[in-house]
């Protein structure tokens, strides 16, 4: 059965940083791409970035872009978020997933695995 636990939430000012982390098991890691994902209260799950298999490709919204990097450890079965200057808007409950194949995916639909979510929230 295949779990994601993500963890690194929490409550920081405009400007801030905060890592988030996800620990995979239950399958081959490496064969699979993965995925960072936002809720925020009333609003539908959005996407936030990608990162193939191997790591080589990735991809942002354009709301982060710049602002925000994925990356992952095959050994460790590791996928993290680095997340800097954080704007109020990024409030949301962050979601790891794991992707049905190899390749990035910037819908939820390409995803067959998910974590519980992490809380982010940005005071201003």
């Amino acid at each position: 059965q295949v779990q994601l636990v993500e963890s690194g939430g929490g409550l920081v000012q405009a400007g801030g940083s905060l890592r988030l982390s996800c620990a995979a098991s239950g399958r081959t890691f490496s064969n699979y791409a993965m995925g960072w994902f936002r809720q925020a209260p009333g609003k539908e799950r959005e996407f936030v970035a990608t990162i193939s298999n191997g790591g080589v490709a990735s991809y942002y919204a354009d709301s982060v872009k710049g602002r925000f990097t994925i990356s992952r450890d095959n050994a460790k079965n590791t996928v993290e978020l680095q997340m800097n200057n954080l704007k109020p808007e990024d409030t949301a409950k962050y979601y790891c997933a794991s992707s049905k194949d190899g390749s990035v995916a910037r819908i939820a639909s390409s995803y067959d695995t998910w974590g519980q979510g992490t809380q982010v929230t940005v005071s201003s």
